[in-house]
């Protein structure tokens, strides 16, 4: 009896209705058929968008309870559409993903206003608990970036043009200049080939130069460094 009843409580909690806004349509259409099932039909995905511009329409009109945003997105960009979440519905709970594992990317997700931060290397599996964890309002961060945040605490104090880009255009930046191929920059980003050309472009025109070798010369006389933490870093992170 007592059984019985424990199952029937259970099944009255609510859906969790969960939107996807990722670029990567391999991976949205795994989370949209493998969510549902390891969360015993809790979380169901309502709605996708490989547009960072129209996260938030998306949310508002499926009243989603939570978004999960690839931060590698072509411009606006994950960042700039987490912010655009929160503005149209500031209940709604966000959890980014990272292909790159790194503290600098989850400040900026957590100050655009998400709960969460999580490698895009993670199994669908590890997606559930965060999920069901933030809308009872904890924030959530793998241990590795936890201690990443810490050990980087410290301001560097140092200005140079790095400073004026977001942390995904300087993770993109070291890439270039590591001489980093486009298959490579899809492959360690977690997005397509077209995506990883988007970028570079993007980043070029940024930092006003015209050729992948000009942006790599110009890390060197800034002193875009690699990242620290070398070999500590954990899997699906940039290595130093």
């Amino acid at each position: 009896m007592g059984e019985t009843d424990g199952a029937t409580a259970a099944d009255r909690r609510p859906p969790v209705d969960v939107v996807v806004v990722d670029d990567h349509p391999l991976f949205t259409r795994g989370l949209s058929l493998l969510l549902p099932g390891l969360s015993g039909g809790r979380v169901r995905v309502v709605g996708t968008t490989e547009d960072a511009s129209a996260a938030a329409a998306l949310v508002r009109r499926h009243h989603a309870d939570v978004a999960i945003v690839d931060l590698h997105m072509p411009p606006p960009g994950g960042t700039r559409a987490i912010a655009a979440i929160r503005r149209a519905d500031p209940l709604v709970r966000v959890v980014a993903l990272s292909g790159l594992a790194e503290a600098d990317a989850a400040i900026e997700a957590l100050r655009a206003g998400a709960s969460g931060f999580l490698p895009k290397t993670a199994d669908p599996e590890a997606l559930v608990r965060p999920l069901l964890a933030v809308l009872d309002g904890w924030s959530v961060l793998p241990e590795a970036v936890l201690r990443q945040l810490l050990d980087e605490a410290t301001p560097s104090g140092q200005q140079t043009i790095a400073d004026t880009l977001t942390a995904d255009e300087r993770r993109l930046w070291r890439l270039i200049a590591d001489g980093t191929s486009t298959v490579d920059l899809a492959t360690t980003l977690h997005v397509s080939e077209r995506t990883a050309k988007r970028l570079v472009a993007h980043l070029l025109r940024r930092l006003d130069v015209t050729t992948r070798v000009e942006a790599a010369a110009l890390a060197g006389r800034v002193g875009l460094g690699k990242d620290p933490g070398g070999s500590g870093r954990p899997a699906g992170g940039l290595a130093g």
